[in-house]
C-alpha cells in the first residue's frame, strides 16, 4: 500500500487539486474566465505529470544485473560517480 502510495503520489494529490478548483470555481454560476482558469489548472496538472512521471532508463537492465550479482554470493564492487 505504502509502496503504491509512493509510486502514484503526484497523481492522487493532482486528483484532489483538480477536485478542489473544481468545486472553488464552478460552485456558484461558473463564467466563462473560471471554465478557463480550471481548464489551465487541469492542463498544468496534466502536463507537470508527462514531464515529471518516471521512466524506465538505460541503466536500468544493469541496475538488474547489478542486483543479481548482489545475490550470486560473490562480491561485487560498486562504484557511485557523479555527473557534477
Amino acid at each position: 500500500m505504502i509502496l503504491l502510495f509512493r509510486e502514484y503520489s503526484f497523481p492522487i494529490v493532482a486528483v484532489v487539486l483538480a477536485i478542489a478548483a473544481g468545486f472553488m470555481l464552478l460552485a456558484n454560476k461558473p463564467k466563462l474566465s473560471d471554465f478557463l482558469a480550471f481548464g489551465v489548472i487541469v492542463a498544468s496538472l496534466v502536463a507537470a505529470w508527462v514531464i515529471l512521471h518516471p521512466r524506465q532508463t538505460p541503466l536500468m537492465d544493469d541496475a538488474k544485473q547489478v542486483q543479481a550479482m548482489i545475490g550470486a554470493g560473490t562480491p561485487v564492487l560498486l562504484e557511485f560517480q557523479s555527473p557534477f
